[in-house]
C-alpha cells in the first residue's frame, strides 16, 4: 500500500503557526527575560564520603559534613560546582566520621551527633536543627540565583527566617551597634577617613555572624569574595538575608549551643592567630608622622624621662624617599640602622609603614624589579592598573599570585637588617586617590582561580599582609614578626593583627571603638585595637585619658594620630592626665602575663579575647543590647567610661561574685550596680575563684630580668580554674611545645582554702618563687601547709589581703582557720 505524499506547503503552514518558531534573522524573539531562580523539587541524592549532593533535574547543592557541629552548603544553578578553593579556609579537612544519611516521604537529612540538616522534598527549603530536634535555622524561600550578564556568573541569594527576638552578631568592624537586628550591610573594603557612626562600608570584609534565639546561637559563614549584603531583618522582620554580586553560594552553618561555641568552630576552620611577640602586648606610640630623626629620639627620650611604659615606636609614610616602599629619606634619617639600634638599646622596637602602590619610576629598583617580572596588576586589555597614592602615579603589585607574594616577602630583607621589628600595611583595600579603589576590570591570578577585582578586591589587603607576614617569618628565621593591616577578609587573623582605622577625636568615637573591638573579637579577629585618642580632630585631656584607660585593655594598645593635629603622645595634656596615663600604662605592663595568657587561650582553642556580656549569658534577652560592658579573657571585667565628665556609671555584673578590682569589695553579679568614675578609674571586676599573674612594671617588655611573679588570687567557695602561659616570648619554639602552660585550681569553705597547680610544657623560666597576694578569705588563717610543707612566713596587710611566697613548682597549698 502507498504511503500518503507529504505536501511541502501544509508542512510550512504548520511550522509557521507554531509559537516556538524563531525566524533566523531575529534569533533574539522568544528568549525569556533574566529573573530570579529558584531551587525546584529535590527528586535524587548522592553520597560521596561526608559530601552529599541534591539535585531538582538542573541545580545541585552539596552539603558537606566538616565536624560535627559545622556543614557547609554550596549552591551550583546548573548542577557544575566551581573549584575548591578559599583564602579564608586554607584547607577544609574532615574531622568527623559518625554521620548519616536518612530518607523519609518528607524530607532527606543529613545527620551528626550534634546537628541535623534537613532538606525539604516538598520545595527543596534547607533548615538545621540541634541533637534534641529543635529548628535553629531554616531557609524562608529556597535558595536562588539571577544570572548576571554583564560580568558573567550569578547573584546569588539566600533568605532565612528570623523569629521575632532573634538577634544578631558579629561582621566584623561595622560601625554600629553591637546587636545587628534590623539592619542592612554591605561589605566591600573602603578607605573610609573620619568614619562615621552608621557608615557602612569600612575597612573590612568578615562575612560571619551568629544568631542567638531562645537561648541557643549559631552561626553563618558565607564564604563569598564578591561585594556581599546582609540584612538582618531590616527589609523583612521576619526574614534575613545575605547575598553576593557573584561567585558562589556556599555557607557554613555553625553550631554553638554557646557563642563561645561558634567562635571556637569558626576558628576550626578559619585558623587562630599565631603568638604576637611579647613586646607586641606593651604599649605603641605613632603618628603620621615622627621625622626626622630628631624627633624620633625626642619622643623616645621623653617616654624614658617621663617614666611612662612604651614597647612601640612607628615611622608613617615621612620615613620613605619621596614616599617609595622599602626606601629612606636620607635628609631625615641619614643612618636608620644606628637611630634603630640605639632605640632598641633603648628598649623600643621600630615599626615602619609599607603601602601596597609602587612609583611608577624605572631607576627605582622596587618598580624595576616588579616592571621586570610582570608582578602588577593589568586590567581586562592587559594595560597596567595605575593609580594615584602618596607616592603619586603608581602600579600595584598583584598579591593574589604566589609569586608575587614571595617577591614581596623578599623586599623586607633590607628593613629587617637594619632591625625594623615590625611592619604596618595601610591604604591595602586598596584604596586610590579619586577612584577610591580598582576599577572592576583589574584582573587577578588569584592563586590560580582567576577573576577580576570584582572577585579579588575584598581579599587584596589580606593577601598583602599575608605576603609581609610569611616573608618577614623567612627573613627573620625563628622570631615572631609583628604584623597590623587596615583592611582584611576572614582568616586575615593568621596573619595580622588590625586596628580601626581613621577614627575621630569624639566621645562618639570612643563609644563606637569599644563596640568595634568587641566585634572583631567575636568575629574571629583577636588582636585588634583604636587609635587611642582618635586619628582626627582634636581631643581634650579627659577624652584621651578616658581612651587610654579603654586601651588599657584592648588587645592592641597603640596611639596614633594625623599630622594636621596637635601632638598626643600621654604627657601631651599635663597634669594629673599624665599620672593617669602612667599608671594605666602601667597596670597594662603589670597584666601582660594575664593578657598573654589569655592570647595563648585564644590561640590553641579559639577563644574570642574581648567577650561582650551577651556572651556570658546569652540566654537573658536584655544582655543582647548591652555593649558597654565586657571581659578580657574571662576573669576581669571592664566598663570604660564613655560620656564627658561622668562622674559614675551604672554597670552590669553577670551571674556570679565579683571582685571590685580598686577596692576589693566582694560583690554579687547578676545585676546592675551604680560605680563611681573619679577620672582616675573605670570600673574593673574580677572574677571570683581567679588567679591572675602580674610582672613587675617595666618600661619596656623585657627591661629587667623577672625574679618573682605575683599572684593575685581571689577567694571563691566553688571550684575555679586558671591559666597561666609562659614561653620564650619572641620564638616559635611554642610550636614544639616549648612553653609553660600552667593551670590553677582553688577552691574554698568557711574555713579552708586550696590552691592547686599542675603544669605541662617544656619551657622553665628563670624565676623560682610566686608571691601570693589572696583577697576575700572568709577567716583569718592560722596555718599554711604547702605540699607538705608548713610556711611561717606570711602576713595580712590593711586590706586584709594574705600576701606569702613559695616555689613556684608547688602542686598544693591549703590555708586554714
Amino acid at each position: 500500500m502507498e504511503e500518503n505524499p507529504i505536501d511541502p506547503e501544509l508542512e510550512l503552514n504548520k511550522i509557521l503557526d507554531d509559537d516556538t518558531f524563531q525566524h533566523v534573522n531575529n534569533p533574539i524573539v522568544g528568549i525569556k527575560p533574566i529573573i530570579k531562580k529558584y531551587l525546584g523539587i529535590p527528586n535524587h541524592a548522592d553520597q560521596l564520603g561526608n559530601k552529599f549532593f541534591f539535585t531538582d533535574g538542573e541545580a545541585k547543592v552539596e552539603i558537606v559534613v566538616v565536624t560535627p557541629e559545622i556543614i557547609r552548603v554550596r549552591l551550583a544553578p546548573h548542577g557544575v560546582f566551581l573549584d575548591e578553593f578559599s583564602y579564608a579556609v586554607p584547607k577544609l579537612e574532615q574531622k568527623v566520621t559518625a554521620f548519616t544519611l536518612l530518607e523519609n516521604e518528607k524530607e532527606y537529612r543529613v545527620s551528626t551527633n550534634s546537628i541535623n540538616c534537613h532538606i525539604r522534598k516538598e520545595d527543596f527549603f534547607i533548615s538545621f536543627s540541634d541533637s534534641k530536634d529543635h529548628v535553629t535555622s531554616m531557609d524562608a524561600v529556597p535558595m536562588h540565583w539571577e544570572e548576571n550578564v554583564s560580568f558573567g556568573g550569578y547573584y546569588v541569594f539566600c533568605t532565612k527566617t528570623c523569629a521575632p527576638e532573634e538577634s544578631f552578631f558579629g561582621l566584623g568592624d561595622k560601625a554600629t551597634e553591637l546587636n545587628l537586628r534590623g539592619k542592612r550591610f554591605v561589605n566591600w573594603n573602603t578607605d573610609a577617613y573620619s568614619f562615621q557612626w552608621n557608615q557602612d562600608p569600612i575597612y573590612r570584609t568578615i562575612p560571619f555572624y551568629i544568631s542567638v534565639n531562645e537561648g541557643i546561637a549559631h552561626g553563618i559563614f558565607f564564604d563569598n569574595t564578591f561585594k556581599s549584603h546582609f540584612d538582618f531583618g531590616a527589609e523583612k522582620k521576619d526574614q534575613t538575608s545575605f547575598w553576593a554580586d557573584g561567585g558562589e553560594l556556599q555557607y557554613y552553618y555553625i553550631h554553638g549551643p554557646h557563642m563561645m561555641d561558634v567562635v571556637k568552630n569558626y576558628h576550626i576552620i578559619t585558623g587562630t592567630h599565631p603568638m604576637p611577640p611579647l613586646w607586641a602586648f606593651g604599649y605603641h606610640q605613632c603618628r603620621w608622622s615622627y621625622y626626622p630623626e630628631a624627633k624620633v629620639r625626642a619622643i623616645a627620650n621623653t617616654f624614658r624621662k617621663e617614666q611612662i611604659p612604651c614597647d612601640g615606636i612607628y615611622l608613617d609614610i615621612d620615613y620613605m624617599d619621596g614616599y617609595r616602599c622599602f626606601t629612606w629619606n636620607k635628609k631625615y634619617f641619614p643612618d636608620p640602622k644606628k637611630m634603630i639600634s640605639e632605640l632598641a638599646a633603648d628598649g623600643f622596637k621600630t615599626v615602619v609603614i609599607i603601602d601596597p602602590g609602587i612609583r611608577v619610576d624605572d631607576n627605582y629598583w622596587v618598580f624595576k624589579e616588579g616592571k621586570e617580572n610582570r608582578h602588577f596588576c593589568r586590567r581586562s586589555d592587559d594595560y597596567f592598573m595605575e593609580g594615584h597614592v602618596w607616592p603619586g602615579r603608581c602600579q600595584f603589585p598583584d598579591f593574589t599570585n604566589p609569586d608575587v607574594r614571595t617577591w614581596w616577602g623578599g623586599l623586607f630583607k633590607g628593613l629587617v637588617e637594619m632591625g625594623v621589628a615590625g611592619v604596618w600595611n595601610d591604604m591595602n583595600e586598596p584604596a586610590v586617590f579619586g577612584t577610591g579603589t580598582f576599577p572592576d576590570d583589574v584582573r587577578h591570578q588569584y592563586d590560580g582561580h582567576r577573576g577580576s577585582h570584582r572577585k579579588a578586591h575584598n581579599i587584596y589587603g589580606m593577601q598583602m599582609v599575608r605576603a609581609t607576614y610569611e616573608g618577614l617569618r623567612t627573613i627573620m628565621k625563628n622570631k615572631r614578626p609583628f604584623t597590623i593591616t587596615r583592611a582584611g577578609y576572614s582568616g586575615v587573623q593568621r596573619y595580622s593583627s588590625v586596628w580601626t582605622g581613621d577614627n575621630v577625636a569624639t566621645w562618639e568615637h570612643l563609644k563606637l571603638g569599644n563596640i568595634q573591638l568587641q566585634r572583631l573579637s567575636i568575629s574571629g579577629i583577636p588582636f585588634c585595637g583604636t587609635d587611642i585618642g582618635g586619628f582626627s580632630g582634636e581631643p581634650d585631656g579627659e577624652l584621651f585619658t578616658r581612651w587610654i584607660q579603654m586601651g588599657t585593655f584592648s588587645p592592641f594598645m597603640r596611639a596614633h594620630s594625623a599630622g594636621d593635629t596637635k601632638e598626643r603622645e600621654p604627657w601631651s595634656f599635663g597634669e594629673p592626665y599624665t599620672s593617669i596615663n602612667r599608671k594605666f600604662i602601667e597596670l597594662r605592663y603589670r597584666l601582660i602575663p594575664y593578657l598573654y595568657s589569655t592570647f595563648w587561650e585564644h590561640h590553641r582553642y579559639g577563644f574570642p579575647i574581648l567577650r561582650p556580656v551577651v556572651m556570658q549569658e546569652q540566654e537573658q534577652h536584655n544582655n543582647h543590647f548591652r555593649q558597654d560592658e565586657f571581659t578580657y579573657g574571662d576573669k576581669i571585667l571592664i566598663c570604660p567610661v564613655l560620656e564627658q565628665g561622668q562622674k559614675s556609671r551604672i554597670v552590669y555584673l553577670p551571674a556570679g561574685k565579683w571582685y571590685n578590682f580598686w577596692t576589693l569589695e566582694l560583690i554579687d553579679g547578676g545585676k546592675e550596680l551604680d560605680v563611681l568614675t573619679p577620672l582616675d578609674t573605670i570600673p574593673i571586676f574580677v572574677k571570683a575563684g581567679s588567679v591572675i599573674p602580674e610582672y613587675p612594671v617595666m618600661q619596656y617588655v623585657g627591661e629587667k630580668e623577672i625574679e618573682e611573679v605575683k599572684l593575685n588570687v581571689y577567694f571563691s567557695d566553688y571550684l575555679a580554674n586558671s591559666f597561666f602561659f609562659e614561653d620564650y616570648g619572641e620564638t616559635f619554639a611554642y610550636e614544639q611545645d616549648i612553653y609553660s602552660e600552667k593551670k590553677f585550681a582553688v577552691n574554698g569553705t568557711k574555713t579552708s582554702f586550696t590552691i592547686q597547680q599542675s603544669m605541662e610544657g617544656l619551657y622553665t623560666p628563670r624565676y623560682e618563687i610566686y608571691n601570693f597576694n589572696v583577697t576575700g578569705l572568709p577567716f583569718t588563717p592560722s596555718k599554711i601547709i604547702a605540699d607538705g610543707k608548713t610556711i611561717t612566713d606570711f602576713s595580712v596587710n590593711a586590706d586584709k589581703v594574705l600576701e606569702f611566697k613559695y616555689s613556684k613548682n608547688f602542686k598544693k597549698i591549703v590555708l586554714t582557720k
